[in-house]
């Protein structure tokens, strides 16, 4: 018994081990989202804009988006930004989705970078954002024209990410569209 005993650390050690080691292939970015597949969460919030004009999940449906959750406070939303105007500039409509942030604030940061957003839902409280499984800011939703989320990118969308997750299956669901 005494024998089993001295060598239970050193199974314990190498289970751990290999369960590390079959980890380390994994994206950090890719975080599954029990959402994609399924329809954009049921929401009534106030506009950015304008705080008396209440959008909901009716607003986002018809047309194929990208839902963008963003915040003043977010470092990498700086970055993210020019790419946004980029695909605005193109055609690619863009919901904003302003999590939990100040509304002044919110409305000059997007005077003095350029507004890509369509419009931009105001999500004070951060209750959308705890329905969509938001981890923080910047998170990306690709929509089809149904309103059901076909994909999720935690994290900053550049050039890159956009030709190797978003571009094809964009093209595919605006084709579908049609």
């Amino acid at each position: 018994m005494n024998r089993l005993a001295l060598f239970l650390p050193l199974a314990l050690f190498a289970v751990l081990t290999i369960v590390l080691l079959l980890g380390l292939d994994k994206d950090p970015a890719e975080l599954p989202s029990a959402l994609v597949g399924e329809p954009f969460p049921a929401f009534t919030l106030p506009s950015l804009y304008d705080a008396n004009r209440s959008l909901d999940e009716r607003n986002i449906a018809g047309e194929v988006v990208l839902v963008n959750v963003w915040a003043t406070w977010c470092f990498a939303c700086r970055i993210e930004h020019v790419m946004l105007n980029q695909l605005a500039e193109q055609g690619v409509k863009v919901i904003g989705l302003n999590y939990k942030d100040n509304r002044e604030a919110a409305i000059d940061w997007l005077k003095e970078r350029g507004d890509p957003y369509v419009f931009s839902i105001f999500d004070e409280q951060g209750r959308l954002g705890i329905d969509l499984g938001v981890y923080g800011a910047p998170e990306t939703y690709l929509l089809d024209a149904m309103g059901t989320i076909r994909h999720r990118r935690v994290g900053v969308v550049d050039d890159r990410v956009w030709d190797s997750e978003f571009r094809d299956l964009y093209a595919q669901l605006m084709a579908d569209k049609r």
